[in-house]
C-alpha cells in the first residue's frame, strides 16, 4: 500500500483519489479552500440555487465508468441524469432561430433545413461525418491513453478531413474552424453554430486547429445531459464515493511545496496554522490538480523537456463572465434548457478576446441556461437562470465600470432567450473571472480547453507524468485538458500510471 498525497479537490483529483483508494492505497487530499469540486460550485440565496461552473455534462460514460470501477452503486443510483432535449436553441443575429434535437443526426438535419433553408441541414450533417472521422483518429491518443512520448505525431498531423477548396487557381484545405465555416458550411448562421461550440471552450475559431470539429461532434454523438439538482450534485456524488473508499480530505490547508528525496517526490509541505509552523506530509506519490504556474512554484524545477511547447498551453487565455439571475414568474412551458444568442458582429467579439481594450466591449455570444428544476428555485412562481459569456482573462475585470458595462451587455443580449427579463429580474449576482480564480487558484480565472490535435502542439496539455518521478498532474490543466469529462479521464490515466506503472497504456 502506497501513500498518495493529492493537491486540490477538483473533479480530476477526486476521480484519481477514488480509483487509487480502491486499488488499496492510502489517499489524502489537501484542499486550500473549504469545499470540494474545483470550479464545480454552487451559489445559494433566498431559496435560489445556481451552478457557478459547468451547467451541463457531455460524455457521461466517463463518470459511469468511475462509479463502476470504484463501487457497487452505479452513477444513476447516486444522481439523476436527464438528457436535455432540445440539446440547444440558437438565436441568430438576423432573427432566425433553430432548436436542435439531442443526439439525433436526422433530427438536426431536418431542423436546420426547416429553419435555415433547404441544404443547410445536409451541409451540417456532412460536416458531422467528417468531424466523426477526426474524432475516431484522435479519441484514443488524446483521451484514453497517456500522452505519447512522441506527441509531435499528434501535434503535426491534422486529423480533420477537410474538403478541397479552390481559390485563385490553388487548392486549399481548411486549417481552422473559421475556414471550415466559410468554405464548407457556407452560411453565416451555420458558421455561428460551429464557432460558438469552439468559442464555448475559450478557443478562437480563427486560430484553433480544424480538429476542434470534434467539440460539436462530441456533444452531437453522446448527447447533452443535466444532473437533477445541478452539476454540483455530480461533485457531491464523487466526493461521497471518495469518502466511502476511505479517502481522507483535509480542507482549509494550502500546500506550499513538494518535498523531494533521493530524486523523486516524497511528500508535500503544508502551510502552518495559527502557530505559523509548516509541516510535511510524507508520501510515496504526489498528484497535483493545479495550473502549470502554481505547480512550477511548488517544485522550483523544470517538469518538462526544455522547449516543450505543451508546458504552457497558449490556448488558456479565456475565462467566463457569469450572471446568476433570480426571476419572478414561472418558467414558460416549452422553454429550452439552453439557448445560445449569437451577436451581430462576431468578428468584433473575437478581436476583443484576442486583444481586449477600448471603452466598450462588443456584444458577446451569450449562453442562457434555464433548467426546469424545482431544486433550484424557492417555488414554482420563480425561476433561476444563468447567463455566461467567454471573455479574455486580461481585461480590466477589477474595474467596476467594466464589470457594469459587461453586465448590461449580457442582460441586453439575453432578451430573446428570456422574454420580459428586465421586468422579471429580482436580483442578479455577478461572477467575474476573479471569482473563478479565487475558487480554483487559476491565474485570472483562466479556464483550460480540451486538448486538440494539430496546431504544432499549442493545443495539447502537459503529460500526466513529469520529469520528477513520483509527481503526477491531473485535472483540466493536464492531459487530456479542460472540461468535466476530460477531468474524469485524467483521473483514470493518473490512477493507471500509479497502479500499473509507466507501462500503462490506457483503457482497452
Amino acid at each position: 500500500m502506497a501513500r498518495i498525497a493529492v493537491i486540490g479537490a477538483g473533479m480530476g483529483a477526486m476521480a484519481a483519489a477514488a480509483r487509487l483508494a480502491v486499488a488499496g492505497h492510502r489517499v489524502v487530499v489537501y484542499e486550500r479552500t473549504e469545499t470540494y469540486g474545483g470550479a464545480v460550485r454552487r451559489f445559494e440565496r433566498d431559496g435560489f440555487r445556481f451552478d457557478t461552473g459547468p451547467g451541463l455534462l457531455t460524455l457521461p460514460a466517463v463518470y459511469r465508468d468511475l462509479f463502476v470501477k470504484t463501487g457497487k452503486e452505479p452513477l444513476e443510483d447516486c444522481v439523476e441524469l436527464v438528457q436535455v432535449d432540445p440539446s440547444s436553441r440558437h438565436v441568430f443575429a438576423d432573427g432566425s432561430e433553430v432548436s436542435l434535437p439531442n443526439a439525433s443526426r436526422a433530427g438536426v438535419v431536418a431542423a436546420l433545413d426547416e429553419a435555415l433553408g433547404a441544404g443547410a441541414g445536409e451541409r451540417w450533417g456532412d460536416f458531422l461525418v467528417r468531424a466523426r472521422e477526426a474524432w475516431d483518429r484522435t479519441r484514443r491518443p488524446l483521451l484514453e491513453e497517456p500522452l505519447w512520448p512522441n506527441w509531435q505525431v499528434v501535434a503535426e498531423k491534422e486529423p480533420y478531413p477537410s474538403v478541397p477548396h479552390k481559390r485563385l487557381l490553388r487548392t486549399r484545405r481548411a486549417r481552422t474552424p473559421a475556414e471550415i465555416a466559410s468554405w464548407e458550411l457556407r452560411d453565416a448562421r451555420l458558421a455561428a453554430l460551429l464557432e460558438s461550440h469552439v468559442l464555448g471552450y475559450g478557443l478562437d475559431p480563427r486560430t484553433a486547429p480544424a480538429s476542434a470539429a470534434v467539440l460539436p461532434y462530441m456533444e452531437h454523438a453522446f448527447g447533452t445531459w443535466y444532473v437533477r439538482g445541478g452539476i454540483r450534485e455530480l461533485a457531491r456524488a464523487v466526493y461521497e464515493r471518495c469518502l466511502r473508499r476511505r479517502v481522507e480530505f483535509v480542507f482549509g490547508t494550502e500546500v506550499t511545496g513538494i518535498v523531494e528525496k533521493d530524486g523523486r517526490a516524497a511528500g508535500v509541505e503544508l502551510a502552518g496554522g495559527a502557530s505559523g509552523e509548516r509541516t510535511v506530509a510524507e508520501a510515496d506519490h504526489v498528484v497535483a490538480d493545479v495550473d502549470p504556474a502554481r505547480l512550477r512554484a511548488l517544485t522550483e524545477r523544470p517538469l518538462d523537456t526544455e522547449g516543450d511547447v505543451r508546458a504552457d498551453p497558449g490556448a488558456a487565455r479565456a475565462a467566463r463572465f457569469t450572471l446568476l439571475l433570480a426571476l419572478r414568474g414561472a418558467r414558460e412551458p416549452g422553454a429550452a434548457h439552453r439557448t445560445v444568442v449569437h451577436p451581430p458582429a462576431p468578428e468584433s467579439e473575437l478581436d476583443f478576446l484576442a486583444s481586449p481594450g477600448g471603452d466598450l466591449p462588443p456584444t458577446p455570444t451569450v449562453t442562457v441556461l434555464r433548467p426546469d428544476d424545482p431544486a433550484l428555485r424557492p417555488d414554482d412562481g420563480h425561476e433561476s437562470a444563468v447567463l455566461s459569456a467567454v471573455v479574455p482573462v486580461d481585461a480590466a475585470w477589477d474595474d467596476e465600470r467594466t464589470v457594469g458595462r459587461y453586465t448590461e451587455l449580457l442582460l441586453e443580449a439575453a432578451g430573446p432567450a428570456l422574454p420580459g427579463l428586465r421586468e422579471r429580474l429580482l436580483w442578479h449576482e455577478v461572477r467575474a473571472p476573479g471569482h473563478t480564480g479565487a475558487e480554483t487558484g487559476a491565474p485570472a480565472g483562466a479556464v483550460p480547453a480540451p486538448s486538440l490535435a494539430a496546431g504544432q502542439g499549442r493545443f495539447l496539455h502537459p503529460a500526466n507524468t513529469t520529469r520528477l518521478p513520483g509527481l503526477y498532474r491531473v485535472g483540466g490543466w493536464s492531459h487530456p485538458g479542460g472540461g468535466l469529462p476530460h477531468a474524469g479521464m485524467s483521473g483514470a490515466l493518473v490512477a493507471g500510471l500509479i497502479v500499473e506503472g509507466p507501462e500503462f497504456r490506457g483503457s482497452q
